[in-house]
């Protein structure tokens, strides 16, 4: 388990980045604290990268402050991932590859993401869901204070989407790191996210994830269906989502999908109000 004290691990402070004569962000007060999960969310442009790099001490701030904790080791998972596939590479070179971790580190990484049975298998044959999940392992492997994650169900299924949250939720439970998520989603977030924060180039509003969807500010932002559309993955634990997208009930079936008269997933909501196809499976955006 890691331990890093109880100071935040991240703090800005009226925080801006001034690029090409115009502000990118600014007055960004927001703070990582350890155990923790905060998402921000935001249109294209809206400084959701910029204020990550800031958080991460990647930039500078131009005004305002911005506060690590000196004990901070931080573990990155990015939105995509190119490799030269015709390299033969395989996971746990991958693992270990400018990772300065143990084969038991690695290992360990591996069977919490619950991929340990690819160490051996080449990254070009991994699903986008498998891949993802090696990306998260790699990134826990040394124990990091703060794991930040960049759109982390980019282009996976929603029973996968799912899983990969439930794994972030169970790395944040075990390991106790903070957790800073970013998405480009704007309708779906987490529904173990502690706190959401809002960009539009500012902090438009903040809170959980019920406080955002009914601010004004949300509203104003992203539309008058934006209260309804805004979901978060969030059901019941009477089965398991498997790392291959497959579900494990509580008799012990298996089975591809959720049954369908469970009744406690939202995927009946989004069919419902045709948001499946427009909030899963979205196309990657570029961000300020």
């Amino acid at each position: 388990m890691t331990s890093i004290n109880t100071e935040p691990l991240t703090t800005l402070s009226n925080a801006g980045i001034y690029r090409s004569n115009r502000w990118l962000v600014r007055g960004i007060d927001m703070v990582v604290e350890p155990g923790e999960i905060v998402t921000l969310i935001g249109p294209n442009g809206s400084g959701k990268t910029t204020t990550a790099k800031l958080a991460l001490g990647i930039l500078k701030p131009d005004e305002g402050t911005v506060f690590q904790n000196k004990k901070i080791k931080v573990g990155y998972v990015p939105q995509a991932f190119n490799v030269d596939w015709t390299l033969p590479l395989n996971v746990s070179r991958f693992m270990r590859l400018t990772n300065r971790i143990s084969q038991k580190q690695a290992n360990d990484a591996l069977a919490m993401t619950e991929v340990i049975h690819l160490r051996d298998s080449e990254l070009h044959a991994l699903s986008g869901g498998e891949l993802r999940r090696v990306l998260i392992a790699r990134a826990i492997a040394f124990k990091p204070s703060l794991i930040v994650l960049d759109e982390p169900v980019q282009g996976i299924d929603f029973n996968g989407g799912i899983a990969i949250y439930e794994l972030i939720k169970e790395i944040r439970n075990e390991l106790k790191p903070g957790i800073l998520l970013i998405s480009h989603d704007l309708h779906v977030v987490m529904a173990a996210t502690d706190r959401i924060i809002c960009l539009n180039g500012h902090i438009c509003c903040s809170g959980t994830p019920s406080m955002v969807a009914s601010n004004s500010a949300y509203q104003k932002l992203f539309g008058a269906n934006a209260t309804s559309t805004l979901a978060v993955y969030e059901h019941s634990h009477d089965h398991t989502h498997l790392a291959d997208g497959r579900v494990r009930h509580a008799d012990g079936s298996v089975t591809d999908h959720c049954h369908p008269d469970d009744g406690h997933h939202e995927e009946q909501y989004f069919k419902e109000n045709d948001l499946y196809s427009s909030t899963i499976k979205h196309e990657p955006q570029n961000d300020g």
